[in-house]
């Protein structure tokens, strides 16, 4: 969270809770939400404030674990939700072993992460969360016309509030189509929206590899989709006879094998063109690749990175350009310079080490050149 909003809320937690309350909307997403949750599923209350939904979550028979990094929070929820377990921890570094959820609740909690850290916090909640968990989120709409403005035109805008016993507070606010496609790229399946006072999006987690991204990347690699090895660690290319990490580490774009958060850290970021999982990417049908290209257009023009490298040429081909060649595309790819490296997948024999690290390099020259 926010370091400046964490503080406020640790200083002024009693004048929030004696102002706020749970009301009809929250009520309505949140009798939703319990009805998908299966029978004794063990479910997060994520920012659970004062306790409140974890106290209604935990009397329809469920175990609840409610995270909040206010310790003057806590100490009220320990009052509301005595049958919650409660736990101190950031939104975007959740302590929870992976796929140990059964279903995560959040109201109004991820609009306090700047914008920047908000795509990496979404994977690491679905990485806790078990295959098929419901997810229910929530974010602010705009309440006025430049923040609308701002929505329209970059799909996401930060703000610090001016009420005046909590002013500073950063709210993160998101379009519903930058709301869906971060949804889908972080791991989740289904993503449904619905509009109230709120912006409510409900998800199921999906058997897939998250992305690993944010804003202000010097290079975005994007593979064909993930295979079932990818899906399991959580490692794109981390199929046994892939050489992408060789590659990649020759090239010098990486100092670390199979370290996609190292890679973040250094400013190397992974998305796919489609998340669905298969064993070969010769399963995909051409519409997920269009559909996929889209999404991951709208992705860069938010992300902005120095240059998009697309790795293996069947999806670019049958989603963008059928006559596609490797090395640099004239054309760009969402107005940013793009690459096309030859599949790194050991059945590509024809294309040897030597070659893709050439390839690899010269995309990172791409990049630099701007």
């Amino acid at each position: 969270m926010d370091r400046r909003t964490r503080a406020i809320y640790e200083a002024h937690a009693e004048y929030w809770i004696a102002h706020r309350g749970v009301d009809a909307e929250a009520r309505r997403q949140l009798r939703a939400f319990a009805a998908r949750l299966a029978a004794g599923a063990r479910v997060a209350d994520l920012g659970c404030g004062p306790g409140w939904f974890a106290r209604a979550l935990a009397a329809r028979g469920r175990t609840v674990l409610g995270l909040d990094l206010s310790r003057a929070m806590l100490r009220e929820a320990v009052r509301a939700a005595p049958r919650a377990r409660l736990v101190r921890g950031d939104l975007g570094r959740l302590p929870f072993a992976r796929e140990s959820l059964g279903g995560a609740w959040a109201k109004n909690t991820y609009i306090h992460l700047p914008f920047r850290e908000l795509p990496s916090a979404l994977a690491d909640l679905a990485r806790a969360l078990r295959p098929g968990a419901p997810l229910a989120v929530s974010f602010l709409r705009p309440n006025a016309a430049r923040q609308s403005a701002r929505l329209a035109r970059t799909g996401w805008a930060e703000l610090r509030s001016r009420d005046e016993a909590l002013a500073g507070r950063l709210f993160t606010l998101l379009g519903e189509q930058l709301a869906r496609d971060l949804l889908a790229g972080a791991g989740f399946r289904g993503v449904r929206v619905r509009h109230g006072e709120r912006l409510w999006l409900t998800a199921l987690r999906a058997r897939t590899l998250s992305d690993s991204v944010r804003p202000g990347l010097e290079l975005l690699v994007v593979g064909l989709n993930p295979s079932p090895v990818a899906a399991a660690t959580g490692v794109p290319f981390a199929g046994a006879n892939n050489r992408f990490w060789p590659a990649a580490l020759r090239a010098g774009w990486l100092a670390r094998d199979r370290d996609p958060a190292d890679a973040l850290r250094r400013g190397i970021g992974f998305t796919d063109l489609a998340k669905r999982v298969t064993p070969s990417a010769n399963a995909l049908r051409p519409r997920e690749y269009r559909a996929g290209a889209a999404r991951v257009a709208r992705l860069v023009r938010v992300l902005r990175p120095r240059a998009v490298a697309f790795v293996g040429l069947d999806g670019f081909r049958r989603a963008v350009d059928a006559r596609a060649r490797p090395g640099p595309v004239a054309a760009g790819f969402a107005g940013r310079p793009a690459y096309l490296v030859p599949s790194t997948s050991g059945r590509n024999a024809a294309v040897s080490l030597a070659a893709l690290v050439r390839h690899f390099r010269a995309a990172r020259r791409l990049a630099r050149a701007r």
